[in-house]
């Protein structure tokens, strides 16, 4: 038991996985960056269009622009746990992709590492489109939302964290809609994203301020605003937590399935 619980060792082995994921993604950049833009893109557009011409302003802004900080937020939490759900489990149980890395000089530190680093990347994407949207649509202007493109990076390293767990304990592809349905959908239903969390009841509240989506957003759209986000570094140090003990449960749990 106790080889299983270690420090991760971390090292700059991980670019080479890092760069085998990219380069076989790169073939199918275009369809991929459509497939995860596409979704939050319809939202926000159709939602904060349709929905907003019938309410008025939401806390002080127009609905659209309320709506927007959430999709960030949405698109780069979308983004990260298919990419280490899906395609990561493919390339480690059907694909057998990570077993044939592990022939190589690298360790299982070092695959993870490239797949939580990867997964990060990728979420980058999804959130810089939507936010390219954001500036298209004059909701934001550039200066005080460029903040945002960090916060993107540790809202994907935080839940490609957390999705390297379900990556360890599933036992097929099915097992994935568990997560998405108690865990992903209720953080989109709670956490603020289309409404204000302030309108749930007390309890409801209560629990979604333990929810990691409801930092990111909480940081997200004081920016997107134009203002400054109330206790940043709580928020910041709430998804550092969560991806960071996410990347760690995963290790362990991988550890076992894979070198027991």
């Amino acid at each position: 038991m106790t080889r299983f619980l270690y420090l991760p060792t971390l090292s700059l082995r991980f670019i080479p996985v890092w760069q085998r994921n990219f380069l076989v993604w790169r073939k199918l950049a275009i369809p991929s960056i459509l497939g995860n833009l596409a979704d939050p893109a319809f939202y926000m557009l159709g939602l904060g269009y349709g929905l907003g011409g019938l309410l008025p302003q939401v806390g002080g802004v127009p609905y659209l622009t309320f709506l927007a900080a959430g999709t960030v937020c949405y698109s780069t939490m979308n983004s990260a746990t298919f990419e280490v759900l899906y395609s990561g489990f493919s390339r480690m149980h059907v694909q057998k992709t990570w077993e044939a890395i592990l022939n190589a000089p690298l360790t299982l530190d070092d695959v993870m590492l490239g797949e939580l680093v990867w997964a990060t990347s990728k979420s980058l994407l999804s959130g810089l489109a939507i936010l390219a949207i954001v500036w298209a649509l004059g909701l934001a202007g550039l200066g005080q939302t460029l903040w945002l493109i960090p916060l993107i990076i540790l809202i994907g390293f935080c839940f490609a964290g957390m999705g390297l767990v379900m990556n360890a304990l599933s036992p097929n592809y099915d097992f994935f809609m568990y997560y998405f349905t108690l865990v992903i959908t209720p953080m989109v239903l709670l956490c603020g994203v289309f409404y204000p969390v302030d309108q749930l009841p007390a309890w409801l509240q209560a629990v979604s301020a333990w929810l990691p989506l409801t930092h990111a957003i909480a940081l997200a759209r004081p920016l997107v605003q134009g203002g400054v986000p109330q206790q940043i570094f709580a928020h910041i140090l709430a998804l550092l937590a969560y991806g960071g003990a996410g990347y760690y449960v995963a290790l362990v749990l991988t550890r076992r399935r894979l070198l027991k």
